[in-house]
């Protein structure tokens, strides 16, 4: 007899194997000819496998009955001075020891602390709206309702039109020709609205809006732009899900500042590096990024995970859970800004993961597939896949 836990990850397998479905309608311009197809096999592989969906519901049914609450405070973090030494740590990703430079930012006790994912608030008369939400997939699992649910995804039309994307002097600008932004949802730039790789994603889950920018990683050529973006949309949180190079292919430009000493200089602002402290899991550094314009000051917390591999899985269930905690803990203002080389499959992840921890903190219910839906409307490619299910067993 299998218990809630099995049945659960039973789920997880059907809407997994669901998700492996056709290309959208090809809509894209001649940016897709054979000299560009090495770079279409991005749009083919999920990378996710929303294993992390698996590892909350695993992690609810074990913390949920716990007594305490979660710790929800969002502090500002302050300038500090800092020596020379091992500045260049901050640069590009490293799979060093755990670093720190000038005062610590985060604590390992505290990060713990944010991996325990449970309610606020705990009603021993109801039960969770998460253990109702079980009761329903156990159902579903037994019936084989998933797949049928998830290929729905697929029938809806979506609004798929890239014209902006499609633009000559706009495709320089696409890091893939066949990953581009909806025109109705892109984020604009300036008061001419010039384009970015980037959409905006606002995901609603049981009457609470949750705001995102869902971005490529940026080029060489886009980096003045994306700061751009972050600057107008007022974001002071960064998460980026990719190392700068995975198995010798470039997956995203270093758009930051190696040194604490020499600041990043673009066209419209100047980027301080102000501290920085390297995790196991992931990097976290803090920007001032300085508007050349008007010399008012910006400050971004720029949180990179790092171990990620491409084409793979989190080497580490827990550290994911603790950075993507984090990341919500340092929101202030703005959107959350989100991506990784392409902005749409560990992207995707990021966000569903996201959006389904604070239902589970909020003793909200969630419904996965409706979140995938959404998210799937704002942004074409969000987690899709096709095949890369084999190694399953290994989180069962």
């Amino acid at each position: 007899m299998w218990n809630s836990d099995d049945k659960c990850i039973t789920y997880i397998s059907y809407l997994l194997k669901a998700l492996e479905v056709k290309k959208l309608p090809a809509v894209f311009h001649s940016g897709n000819e054979l000299h560009n197809r090495d770079k279409n096999r991005y749009q083919d592989i999920l990378p996710c496998k929303l294993t992390m969906v698996l590892i909350i519901f695993l992690f609810t049914l074990d913390k949920s009955e716990n007594d305490g609450t979660l710790r929800k405070t969002s502090s500002y973090f302050l300038k500090q001075k800092l020596s020379s030494e091992d500045e260049e740590l901050a640069g590009p990703s490293h799979p060093e020891i755990p670093t720190l430079q000038g005062v610590e930012i985060v604590s390992e006790k505290e990060l713990a602390q944010l991996a325990l994912v449970r309610p606020l608030v705990f009603n021993m008369q109801e039960q969770s709206a998460i253990r109702d939400y079980f009761k329903i997939l156990t159902k579903k699992v037994s019936e084989y309702e998933i797949t049928q649910e998830f290929m729905a995804l697929e029938v809806k039309k979506l609004p798929a039109v890239f014209h902006s994307g499609n633009e000559l002097h706009n495709r320089d600008k696409n890091r893939y020709q066949d990953i581009l932004p909806y025109d109705s949802t892109r984020v604009p730039l300036g008061e001419n609205k010039d384009y970015i790789n980037a959409s905006y994603i606002k995901i609603v889950n049981s009457g609470e809006e949750y705001y995102y920018i869902a971005t490529q990683g940026p080029l060489p050529t886009t980096t003045n732009d994306f700061w751009q973006m972050i600057l107008e949309n007022n974001s002071n949180v960064i998460a980026m899900i990719t190392k700068e190079k995975e198995r010798g292919v470039t997956k995203c430009h270093h758009y930051w500042p190696i040194s604490v000493k020499k600041p990043l200089e673009l066209k419209s602002c100047h980027i301080f590096l102000e501290n920085y402290q390297i995790l196991q899991y992931f990097i976290i550094r803090l920007f001032q990024v300085v508007k050349k314009s008007t010399g008012a000051s910006h400050f971004v917390k720029h949180l990179q995970f790092t171990n990620w591999p491409d084409h793979g899985t989190p080497t580490s269930a827990e550290g994911f859970i603790k950075y993507v905690r984090y990341v919500r803990k340092s929101h202030l203002t703005g959107p959350i800004v989100v991506h990784c080389s392409a902005g749409v499959g560990r992207t995707g992840v990021f966000l569903c993961v996201d959006v389904v921890f604070c239902a589970i903190e909020k003793n909200f219910s969630f419904n996965i597939m409706n979140i995938v839906g959404q998210m799937r409307e704002q942004r074409c490619g969000m987690i899709q896949t096709k095949a890369m299910f084999n190694d399953m067993k290994y989180f069962l």
